[in-house]
């Protein structure tokens, strides 16, 4: 699934700081794969980001959306997965939809980063939606992708993430 035409946001783009200070929130750690080599725990390959464990895996190439996305499938899924997480996140319907709208919401956490712009690189990279775009999704047809973070305790009422994971 690689789209290196797309003018997206990049880990190399990014302020790295305020990245590993969300992912730590969450007990996350980030790690850095050479240029040339294969990231591990990448469910797409190429430059899309991977999952084992704890740790997020990645390339200055990786694009920053890919990096969100991931980190939130670590985010919504229960313990069980997670304890022996090792690429695949698993997950259904309903929490891929959950996933997608939190990355959104941790956008705003990401320094020059913001949800305006995860948007426009979720539509550049090819995220499909009903409503033909990410904003159209997430403003008017997100509301069982809201509810289901609401349910799990991993945002407030306001629309905030919590910094916590799912249990259970």
């Amino acid at each position: 699934m690689s789209h290196p035409e797309q003018n997206v946001t990049r880990y190399s783009d990014s302020d790295s700081r305020s990245l590993v200070h969300l992912l730590q929130r969450y007990g996350m750690t980030l790690s850095h794969m050479a240029d040339d080599q294969p990231i591990p725990g990448s469910f797409w390959g190429d430059e899309e980001a991977g999952l084992i464990g704890r740790a997020l895996q990645f390339r200055l190439d990786t694009p920053l959306h890919s990096i969100l996305h991931e980190a939130c499938h670590f985010i919504c899924m229960d313990e069980k997965r997670r304890t022996g997480l090792d690429t695949d996140a698993g997950g259904d319907f309903e929490e891929e939809c959950a996933v997608c709208y939190l990355q959104i919401l941790l956008a705003d956490e990401l320094a020059g980063f913001g949800r305006g712009r995860m948007l426009e690189d979720m539509d550049a990279w090819g995220y499909s939606f009903r409503l033909g775009s990410a904003r159209a999704w997430f403003d008017s047809d997100a509301e069982d992708a809201r509810a289901w973070l609401l349910r799990h305790g991993l945002i407030t009422a306001d629309n905030h993430p919590t910094f916590r994971v799912r249990n259970g």
